[in-house]
């Protein structure tokens, strides 16, 4: 029987800067009330670049766990805020620029049914040919956002109404382990880390992780957390929901062929089980229910359906390529298991 690990409840501490932006927030962070980011620096740098990402990062994890020595006061800090609104406005900009996914939410839904024939993304590499390392290498690149999995997506559930409201409850409750701590999705990914051989503490590795991985994190919470954006929300989480079962099955087969250990392959076992009826669910009641309750919602849902799938899809092809060069796909490699 696995045991359960207890995590550390600590801050995390802020993660080093990556240019301009970040630094200057993460300097007002540390208690430089003089220090924020020029407008015009912001409106100029790269909306998927690793500054912006990172201060985006440094901005929304005061909503969640924090970081050690910084106030929770600053939380609400309006110079933050407004810096914040900047570097969203920058990168949703790109987003809906670059999205070019089909308009009719039910064409989106459909096309996430159809997996590529050459398999070519990660979940493929690792079930044919991945590593003990290269397991370790995305365990440590996901855990950024996969150690509070499901808490972007709650903030969504006060603006909902009947059906849609019902359902996505119904799905959350089961991703917080139906009541119990030790079958929280977020404990059973710390498990597997553990197993791996990584550091199951929240932030351990958000230094190692590059703007693509910070990208896909910071789009679930700016969803979160802009009522204006609750249906791109909703679109994002009907691609979590529907792409996950055959991803997490072949996950499941390569912590099995590597003899990753148990709670690596419960982790991907209880998401192939799960979210196969979680996709049945959210399809029907949270976006049937949102378009029947908001039907001008629909261009937003499938907005939301496209930039995650842009951004996964980006996550994707840097990770597969690196390994394919043999390379890390890390910003600096992890050190042996402990």
């Amino acid at each position: 029987m696995t045991v359960s690990l207890t995590i550390p409840a600590a801050e995390p501490e802020a993660p080093e800067a990556r240019g301009e932006i970040s630094r200057a927030v993460r300097e007002r962070l540390r208690g430089d009330p003089a220090r924020l980011p020029p407008a015009a620096v912001i409106a100029r740098c790269s909306p998927y670049g690793e500054d912006l990402h990172l201060a985006l990062h440094l901005c929304y994890e005061l909503h969640y766990r924090g970081f050690a020595g910084v106030p929770d006061t600053l939380e609400w800090d309006p110079g933050l805020l407004g810096v914040r609104a900047l570097l969203e406005r920058r990168f949703e900009s790109a987003l809906r620029h670059d999205c070019r996914g089909p308009a009719d939410v039910d064409e989106a839904l459909r096309a996430l049914l159809v997996e590529p024939a050459d398999g070519h993304g990660v979940s493929h590499f690792l079930a044919s040919r991945g590593e003990s390392w290269h397991l370790r290498e995305y365990a440590a690149l996901r855990s950024v956002h996969q150690l509070r999995e499901a808490d972007p997506h709650l903030w969504v559930v006060p603006r909902l109404r009947g059906r849609a409201k019902a359902a996505m409850v119904a799905v959350e409750y089961d991703e917080y382990g139906a009541g119990r701590v030790e079958r929280m999705h977020s404990r059973l990914y710390a498990d597997l880390m553990a197993d791996l051989g990584l550091d199951p503490s929240y932030g351990r590795y958000t230094n190692a992780a590059g703007a693509e991985l910070l990208a896909v994190s910071n789009l679930m919470s700016m969803f979160g957390l802009h009522r204006r954006l609750r249906g791109a929300l909703v679109g994002h989480f009907a691609v979590v929901e529907t792409t996950s079962p055959p991803a997490a099955s072949r996950m499941a087969a390569a912590m099995r062929r590597t003899g990753a250990g148990p709670a690596a392959e419960r982790y991907f076992d209880e998401h192939v089980e799960a979210d196969a009826v979680h996709e049945q669910l959210v399809r029907r009641e949270v976006v049937g229910g949102v378009l029947e309750d908001e039907p001008a919602l629909a261009p937003e849902v499938a907005f939301g359906v496209a930039a995650t799938c842009l951004l996964e899809d980006r996550l994707g092809s840097h990770v597969v390529d690196a390994w394919t060069r043999g390379e890390s796909a890390l910003r600096t490699p992890l050190p042996p298991p402990s």
